[in-house]
């Protein structure tokens, strides 16, 4: 078993949950699905490879302060595929 992402959980509201998460390197989220819209702010660079259920393996690379938003159903395993640890904020909108 890899090594897990480490999950802060920092606001949980009536609107949004806001949790970092924190990686060393080759550490991994775990399969998990969204069940809300929600955005990503890249504390550090972030060399993502994005496991999907069919089969398919994306490595992307966030940089560091950049952010992205998907829609609420993504299902994926994140792990960071670099030599360094990465960290980046998910913001949920409820």
């Amino acid at each position: 078993m890899k090594q897990q992402a480490v999950a802060t959980q920092m606001i949980d509201d009536a609107r949004v949950r806001v949790t970092r998460f924190d990686f060393a390197p080759g550490a991994e989220t775990g399969w998990h699905c969204h069940a809300m819209d929600y955005v990503i702010t890249a504390v550090t660079d972030c060399d993502m490879r994005l496991e999907l259920p069919d089969g398919t393996v994306n490595d992307v690379m966030v940089p560091a302060g950049t952010a992205y938003r998907r829609d609420e159903g993504v299902e994926h395993n994140v792990i960071n595929a670099g030599d360094t640890s990465m960290s980046f904020v998910e913001v949920e909108l409820k």
